[in-house]
């Protein structure tokens, strides 16, 4: 009994994992959207510019599709790493709670948002991400993972930094 049950968890997870993959990941809630729409090339320019550590020069971009795109959470979120990461946490809040505002499970904006309140001496603020995380993971995820390493690092005297 305990094997089918085992097997039975083991396949929900597969499925779960599976959905997520095919959605896209990238930490939104995107997974009832009814059909992706073509990605905007300054957004994959942005993007690959952060791979690259370009802060400073994928904002610009990523300020062009907000413009055409409001809603766009990922868009919102990138702008808020970009922006901790070029030494300004507080700047980006408004970034990530923008995203936030759009996506509520938006896990990428939980877990950014959290190591931003660290960087800023706030972990109550980044503990409440985590809970949110952790309610959204079912299964655990990365941004879960990562946060709380980061929570952990925080309380070990080991602050966030860019």
């Amino acid at each position: 009994m305990r094997s089918i049950l085992l097997a039975a968890v083991a396949i929900l997870g597969f499925g779960l994992a599976a959905t997520a993959f095919a959605a896209g990941g990238g930490g939104g809630g995107a997974a009832s959207e009814p059909a992706a729409k073509p990605a905007d090339p300054n957004y994959a320019r942005a993007k690959a510019m952060i791979e690259a550590r370009d802060y400073a020069g994928a904002l610009p971009l990523l300020q062009q599709v907000v413009a055409k795109d409001a809603k766009n959470a990922d868009a919102y979120n990138l702008m808020g790493f970009a922006t901790r990461k070029s030494g300004n946490p507080s700047g980006s809040l408004q970034y990530y709670q923008q995203a936030l505002a759009i996506d509520a499970k938006h896990l990428g904006a939980h877990e950014y948002v959290g190591e931003a309140y660290l960087m800023l001496d706030q972990p109550a603020q980044a503990e409440q991400h985590l809970a949110r995380l952790d309610s959204l993971c079912v299964f655990g995820c990365a941004e879960y993972r990562m946060l709380k390493a980061a929570v952990a690092n925080y309380k070990a005297g080991k602050k966030p930094t860019n």
